[in-house]
């Protein structure tokens, strides 16, 4: 029985004397002396950069999958004894923990987390045995920390922490009465009488398991998937939530290549892996066998038949049935960056074949901000860690809707790429963090000038992110535009020097170099407002009268709007409005144009007063200019002209009373500290939004 917890790790399979694949080799060449250098080499500097766990660390997770199989077993026993089954069925009742992902292929490294998979039996069901009852045992437990249920996720999962150790847990019941221990899950009856999502949790475990039987060397490929996955994390292209690959793209992919080379050695195969990759031609799909069509009914990948299926731009198909797209999320956008980047890894392993380069060179990180001048930030605010966990879920998941809809709505000119990273500012006590979305245009395009208004997009998914069925006070969220010079320090690697900021005279002393705004001329803005008893209510009566303003009336938009300032009274939620209200009154350069802007209701506010609920986007039209980016050459400048402020509130509970003189604030960012990091890191974001810095 492979895979589940009583023998731990899948044990390693023999591998099948033929070869494997829907063709035949490219090349039966085994190694060279230089091959075999340059393999004992690459495995020296993968155990170098710390990619194997220790035996102790090895050992408790042995231990901890053993004792979560003894929860989910009394769990069962438990669920058939209070649903009123005869005692002999309680005492055959049983579940069964299986792993799969690196886990189960033996790729995992130290502080990795545990995909796992949970069979049980017909009568124990998802929505209420597991997600409910299971939560409930496993929150009371001790061990157990940051348990999140993801019940709405496309495979519903709980996550968790069990002493110090990350767990993702699937649950799939099965139309048996009874799981037994030694339960074979590679066989096809298992998805017989079993729903879609059911399926779905089945087929990470029967995807990893055809993996290994259908590569020729399960050592060879577990080093150099162990060392391509390393690669991929360091180039920013590891990611299957935002629209890159995930871990089962790249043991895919590793796969094939394995068995186009069944006799290379793993410094081969990597080398071999961006040869091939460079040059296929997408979307003709990776795949490790034919596709399997079964009798079960379920469907599987044919663009001859299922009309999505032909808008997959890179399909890399699973080999258990129902054979699936595993890399549907890839959009223009991220194709393009991997391409690229798999371009660069090309390159690097054409040097290290010819002794010009070593193998340090191939996992240089990949520089994200020296590649883009113009970003797009995502800010996530939360009340705690444990509301931003849950709320940053969320929203990561939609950001990849985020750049389907600008590809959209720009007709693929105005290219975007989301950084899989997050940051935050660790002299920030509040429960925040940001995503990096870098902006650039197409390559080869020459439109100068050529304008796209992206606030109908941000204003869409702004509305996505509202629909969260989760939502506490406290989640805020913000969509902004910084140039490269405005992105603060601790987002940059340790001895990486961070571009210094071009101002213009009367900002140099205002400024603190760092993109933010010194604490002076916060204090003037404060005490402006401070002092200027009708400001809250003329801003409310401008932010208004543009919400009902038609294209082309002269009444100024109102731009800028932050998560921390939706028409409150604090003094500190006011700076950025008074930002962009400057912006708007500097000298613009032609290529710009303003427009008036709607408000949009959010899902979370008020209905009873005009000001609650608002969702206050101000998107300035992107002005594309002559050059394009390049991410190979990471000293490249871009040219994606000024993108307003977008920020946009959809959380707020900001309450105008009656008589329209007062606003109450914003609840969920009561706290001093939540205050603070808006007013230094968000707000400070709109420094450099006057008309005149067009480049």
């Amino acid at each position: 029985m492979a895979g589940s917890v009583g023998v731990g790790r899948a044990a390693p399979r023999s591998s099948p004397k033929r070869y494997a694949g829907t063709d035949p080799p490219l090349s039966l060449a085994g190694p060279t002396m230089a091959d075999l250098q340059r393999t004992a080499e690459l495995e020296k500097f993968l155990v170098e950069a710390g990619l194997y766990e220790g035996k102790e660390e090895s050992a408790k997770r042995e231990e901890v999958l053993s004792e979560i199989g003894q929860i989910v077993k009394e769990w069962v026993k438990h669920l058939t004894r209070k649903k009123g089954y005869a005692e002999q069925l309680v005492e055959r009742a049983n579940a069964v923990l299986f792993t799969f992902g690196s886990y189960r292929l033996g790729v995992h490294g130290p502080g990795a987390d545990i995909d796992t998979l949970c069979v049980g039996p017909s009568y124990v069901n998802r929505e209420e045995d597991f997600f409910v009852t299971l939560h409930g045992i496993l929150a009371e437990k001790e061990e157990v920390t940051e348990l999140q249920p993801v019940p709405e996720a496309h495979v519903p999962v709980l996550k968790f922490k069990f002493r110090g150790i990350s767990i993702d847990l699937l649950y799939a019941s099965l139309s048996l009465s009874v799981i037994p221990a030694d339960f074979d899950i590679s066989q096809g009856s298992v998805l017989c009488d079993v729903d879609e999502a059911t399926v779905r949790s089945l087929n990470g475990c029967r995807v990893a398991d055809q993996i290994l039987r259908l590569v020729p060397n399960a050592e060879n490929f577990r080093t150099t998937l162990r060392c391509l996955k390393y690669w991929a994390k360091r180039r920013g292209v590891y990611s299957n939530i935002t629209g890159f690959l995930g871990g089962v793209n790249w043991a895919l992919l590793v796969a094939r290549v394995c068995q186009l080379y069944p006799n290379a050695v793993p410094s081969m195969l990597v080398s071999r892996f961006f040869r091939v990759f460079t040059q296929w031609q997408w979307p003709n799909p990776v795949m490790l066998c034919a596709i399997e069509n079964d009798d079960l009914g379920f469907s599987i990948w044919d663009p001859r038949k299922n009309p999505r299926d032909r808008n997959h731009l890179m399909p890399i198909i699973t080999p258990a049935y129902p054979c699936m797209n595993s890399s549907y999320n890839v959009s223009t956008s991220t194709l393009r960056v991997i391409m690229e980047q798999f371009q660069f890894g090309n390159k690097i392993c054409q040097e290290i074949d010819l002794n010009k380069a070593n193998w340090s060179a191939l996992f240089e990180p990949f520089h994200f901000f020296e590649a883009y001048r113009k970003f797009l930030v995502v800010d996530i605010v939360a009340d705690d860690d444990d509301d931003l966990r849950l709320w940053k879920g969320w929203v990561e998941s939609r950001l990849r809707q985020l750049t389907l809809k600008i590809e959209r709505d720009t007709k693929g000119i105005l290219q975007c790429h989301p950084y899989p990273c997050e940051y935050s500012d660790p002299a920030i006590e509040c429960a925040h963090c940001a995503f990096y979305m870098g902006l650039s245009r197409k390559e080869g395009l020459k439109k100068r000038g050529q304008q796209f208004d992206i606030r109908g997009t941000v204003d869409e998914f702004m509305r996505e992110i509202g629909m969260y069925s989760l939502w506490k006070p406290g989640m805020d969220l913000a969509v902004t535009h910084v140039r490269r010079e405005q992105v603060p320090s601790y987002v940059f690697q340790q001895g990486y020097k961070k571009p210094s900021p071009r101002m213009h005279a009367n900002q140099q002393e205002q400024s603190d170099g760092d993109g933010t705004l010194s604490p002076d001329l916060v204090g003037q803005l404060k005490r402006k407002y401070d002092s200027d008893g009708d400001g809250l209510a003329e801003l409310r009566k401008s932010v208004k009268r543009a919400s009902v303003s038609p294209p082309g009336d002269e009444t100024p938009p109102h731009h800028g709007n932050s998560v921390s300032q939706v028409l409150c009274d604090s003094p500190v939620k006011l700076v950025s409005s008074a930002l962009c209200s400057g912006a708007l009154t500097s000298p613009s350069h032609d290529d710009v144009t303003f427009e008036p802007t709607a408000l949009t209701s959010s899902p979370h506010g008020s209905e009873d007063t005009s000001a609650s609920g608002t969702s206050c986007a101000a998107v300035e039209a992107v002005v594309l200019a002559d050059e394009s980016s390049k991410l190979v050459n990471l000293t490249c400048d871009v040219e994606v002209d000024t993108v307003q402020t977008m920020d946009v509130h959809t959380t707020s509970e900001c309450v105008a009373q009656k008589n329209g003189t007062k606003v109450e604030g914003i609840r969920s960012l009561a706290s001093s500290n939540c205050a603070e990091f808006l007013e230094r890191e968000v707000l400070s974001e709109n420094m450099h939004l006057s008309g005149d810095e067009v480049i």
